[in-house]
């Protein structure tokens, strides 16, 4: 098995400015953000067929350690790469990390996808600072409780607070 260390993130297409900014916090030197990006991987074209993106969507999970999901207005209704993007994850047992772009800090019932309510999944705000703090300690959690009951979880207030959030 090939060394996993990227970070797939997972969004409906109406959210990519999210990713965009994602993607120029990691390249502004000024800015204490980085992540090692599956998207890198393999280029898939706006009209390649939908067998050569997945074909190209499992190359990425396969060197991904991690999983981010981007939760916006549409997302719990996007199934054609979304959902099945989520369903990979949850099958590589993959840590989630889910980002509410409406910045709730906790799951959102009305916004997140069914398939990741009852899921080992942390839920946060979409703050540089909160995303960066789950990148690095979720993965470590999400190893030692994969065996437990599969709940949402968030991070309590205090997290937030020692963030300056």
């Amino acid at each position: 098995m090939s060394y996993k260390n990227k970070t797939y993130v997972i969004f409906n297409g109406d959210d990519i400015h999210y990713y965009r900014l994602m993607q120029a916090w990691k390249e502004n030197d000024n800015v204490d953000f980085d992540f090692n990006d599956a998207h890198d991987i393999g280029g898939i074209r706006d009209d390649s067929e939908e067998a050569t993106v997945k074909k190209h969507l499992k190359e990425r999970f396969a060197n991904s350690k991690q999983v981010i999901v981007l939760v916006g207005e549409n997302t719990k209704y996007k199934y054609k790469y979304v959902r099945w993007e989520i369903e990979a994850a949850q099958d590589l047992e993959l840590p989630i990390v889910v980002v509410n772009l409406n910045c709730k800090r906790k799951i959102d019932n009305d916004l997140c996808p069914t398939i990741l309510k009852d899921c080992l999944a942390v839920h946060i705000s979409y703050n540089r600072d909160i995303i960066k703090y789950a990148l690095d300690y979720w993965p470590d959690f999400h190893a030692s409780n994969k065996d437990t009951k599969f709940t949402p979880h968030s991070y309590k207030e205090s997290v937030y607070d020692e963030l300056g959030l």
